[in-house]
């Protein structure tokens, strides 16, 4: 994926609209339909909005000529089933994450978020700049697909439970919805973890079938209802303080597209980044005070709990690069651009 640049819808379609009338650029590239299924209902706080935006702005900067209809979780193939289904080419792409095919790949969870890991513009670099796409796009592509970032996120929470944690003890024996690598560190903590698609979250915590659950930030969660049902909310959310999810193609399908529309999705994708970073933050502040106005308890985990996730999670990265020679490649890249990145993370910003 080729480095973000900062452009807004408006431009990115002005400049489209001059490009239509001027030449026969697009007049000479075939008109493509993809079908796009998607992980993240339409509706979906950022994340899921996300989608159908993207597939508005394709239509603007293409004029028409490249077509990516977003279609509802379910509506095609089920939400956290979709990467077999694109890379077989039954359905052209997908609004997903990759942390969502680590069934399939255990290395995938790097390429969305890691736990203890940086913010968005240290995380973005090593993707971008620090071999992390390359790495994401060997492993994808020997499964015949290939997957650009096409949103970012601001740090989420850290979950929702129906009793208030005072100790590491008081998280054995909870069953509880987690996603990506921080569920390993979780269930080496002595929680039960699953991975439950967002539109069902909900249903599972009323019923009783977990007893907790993370998602996202602030105004996501609201809008899910979890306060109905869970009132102690923590903070920080040390397994995700940035977030990136993908447009997931068929590989073959991307390779037939001609460079300038290859170029349209990578344009749209890196508009999108930019619109999720800059949503996702700006819209915090106005729902935690909803989620505080709604009788839920805000807490910040204890050092010494902080301390004990930490420490399991580097259980977690030693077992697991044992395990998987992607998963300590991954990993091994990205240490190694934290490392150098320091150099500048400890003069180049202020410390809080």
């Amino acid at each position: 994926m080729k480095p973000i640049r900062v452009a807004s819808f408006a431009t990115i379609a002005a400049m489209a609209g001059t490009l239509v009338l001027a030449g026969t650029a697009f007049a000479q590239d075939k008109k493509v339909r993809w079908k796009m299924a998607s992980s993240f209902a339409g509706t979906l706080d950022v994340v899921g909005e996300g989608g159908p935006r993207f597939s508005k702005l394709i239509d603007a900067i293409s004029g028409g000529n490249l077509e990516i209809k977003f279609f509802e979780p379910g509506a095609l193939v089920p939400p956290l089933q979709v990467f077999d289904p694109v890379s077989t080419g039954s359905i052209d792409a997908a609004w997903t994450t990759p942390g969502f095919h680590a069934g399939k790949i255990p290395a995938s969870p790097w390429f969305t978020t890691v736990p203890f890991g940086p913010g968005l513009s240290e995380f973005l670099g090593w993707l971008n700049y620090g071999g992390g796409y390359e790495i994401k796009n060997e492993i994808w592509g020997k499964f015949g697909n290939i997957g650009v970032s096409c949103n970012a996120i601001a740090p989420e929470a850290s979950g929702w439970f129906r009793k208030e944690i005072k100790s590491v003890a008081d998280l054995k024996g909870l069953k509880m919805r987690f996603f990506g690598l921080g569920a390993k560190v979780m269930d080496k903590l002595g929680v039960s973890t699953q991975l439950i698609a967002p539109g069902d979250i909900y249903p599972a915590l009323e019923l009783g079938t977990i007893d907790a659950t993370e998602l996202s930030f602030p105004s996501m969660d609201v809008k899910m209802g979890f306060h109905q049902v869970a009132k102690h909310y923590y903070f920080p959310g040390w397994h995700q303080m940035s977030s990136i999810t993908e447009l997931l193609m068929n590989l073959e399908k991307w390779k037939a597209l001609s460079n300038q529309q290859r170029a349209q999705i990578e344009a749209g994708c890196n508009d999108t980044i930019l619109w999720g970073m800059f949503t996702s933050d700006a819209r915090q502040f106005k729902a935690l005070q909803e989620v505080k106005s709604k009788g839920v308890t805000i807490h910040q985990w204890s050092p010494d709990i902080l301390k004990a996730m930490r420490a399991a999670w580097e259980d977690v990265v030693k077992e697991e690069s044992a395990k998987d020679v992607n998963f300590k490649k991954a990993y091994e890249s990205y240490a190694a651009f934290r490392a150098n990145y320091a150099v500048w993370r400890e003069v180049g910003y202020l410390k809080e």
